[in-house]
């Protein structure tokens, strides 16, 4: 059954972060998204610009609305914005059974305040103990905990701190230190965890929390231990920055929508082909011209790989292997108008498009090395055939 997951927080008018966010995350990793707005935002990249929470009463009837019929498998909480919306969410919450994560959005990209000051106490003593994991930055910590944070060491003692005030664990987050590593620490009263990697030089970071808590309630709700889901969460965040579509002045989205076929998924995945070749150059010119993007060129070695529209990669490399004992597929929605830009070019086909059997419509050729290549449209028939098992 798909992973039910109901996330609690404001909305942006950009797309950027919050509700937007997290629906765009927890969808790209197979999770069931369900809202409660509890507040409407005017941003946009450069800012927010105004701020209109949503009534308590509403908030709580949208989670329970969800709740009561649909169920919910994990929780992500995000902007809650006043002392009367937190109480109203930890009432709405009191008996549920399942992980909850707690992002304290408290101030945004821009600098916006997120959430009133007298609101942080009742945000401590109802929610932090409900909470699985609670997902700080640096300036939170400090807020948090009234300590300061000034690199990783201090970052580390202030989650321990923060433990104590009842969440199960605390994922402090280091992208707001200096230096060219990020360190995040998963502390637990088992002990503490550093998840290290390289900074993303990047300006398109906005909805980065957001989209972190979103994707580490997704993963525990399908069931997957917390340094499993960080990982994944973590590993989802950087892919969703480097596929960022450049939109914007400021501080741009990513592009949640683009993470595909990548290590974020909990089943196995099949998203790389490799293909013997004879002729380098013969090779990468025909793969480019059937539409594939080149991402690795390294003619001295013989290899190459290319992208294809759904982010799965096909590499060629010269000398590896026997040609000719595998079929490559592709498909595309306007496969005969595809084919006569094909033979245009000069392509030459063994087959042209038809209808088979199965209910594929086929047109096949070979690329420079002798491998098979079916160019083809399946629609549904492809993972739903009405002999599927």
């Amino acid at each position: 059954m798909v992973a039910r997951i109901l996330t609690i927080a404001g909305s942006d008018s950009g797309g950027g972060a919050g509700i937007q966010a997290d629906i765009k995350t927890i969808t790209a990793l197979g999770g069931y998204a369900m809202t409660a707005v509890t507040a409407i935002t005017v941003q946009n990249t450069q800012g927010v610009s105004a701020v209109h929470p949503v009534p308590p009463e509403i908030v709580a009837g949208q989670i329970r609305a969800c709740i009561d019929d649909i169920g919910v498998d994990a929780i992500k909480i995000g902007m809650l914005g006043n002392e009367a919306i937190i109480n109203a969410v930890a009432d709405a919450l009191e008996g549920v059974k399942v992980p909850i994560v707690l992002d304290p959005v408290m101030i945004a990209k821009g600098g916006a305040a997120l959430i009133e000051e007298e609101a942080v106490w009742a945000l401590m003593q109802r929610l932090l103990p409900m909470a699985s994991v609670i997902t700080p930055n640096a300036p939170e910590l400090e807020a948090l905990t009234e300590t300061d944070v000034a690199d990783a060491a201090d970052m580390l003692l202030a989650a321990q701190e923060l433990l104590n005030a009842g969440p199960r664990a605390v994922l402090a987050k280091g992208g707001h230190l200096d230096g060219d590593q990020l360190t995040d620490w998963l502390v637990t009263r088992h002990g503490h965890q550093a998840f290290v990697s390289a900074r993303i030089d990047t300006r398109h970071t906005h909805g980065t929390g957001c989209t972190l808590a979103a994707a580490l309630a997704c993963s525990l709700g399908q069931g997957l231990p917390v340094a499993e889901a960080v990982v994944r969460a973590r590993a989802f965040v950087r892919l969703a920055m480097l596929s960022a579509p450049g939109l914007g002045q400021g501080h741009g989205p990513m592009g949640q929508q683009t993470v595909w076929n990548d290590v974020t998924a909990p089943a196995p995945v099949f998203n790389q082909v490799t293909l013997p070749a004879l002729d380098y150059a013969a090779s990468v010119g025909f793969y480019r011209l059937l539409g594939l993007k080149l991402i690795v060129d390294s003619p001295a070695d013989g290899y190459a790989r290319f992208e294809a529209g759904n982010g799965v990669t096909l590499s060629i490399h010269v000398g590896d292997g026997v040609a000719g004992g595998a079929t490559i597929y592709l498909e595309a929605l306007a496969l005969d108008a595809w084919v006569k830009q094909l033979e245009a070019t000069g392509v030459v086909f063994e087959t042209l498009p038809r209808d088979e059997d199965w209910r594929w419509r086929e047109a096949r050729l070979r690329d420079p090395a002798g491998n098979r290549v079916c160019l083809y449209h399946a629609g549904d028939d492809r993972r739903f055939p009405p002999w599927r098992v």
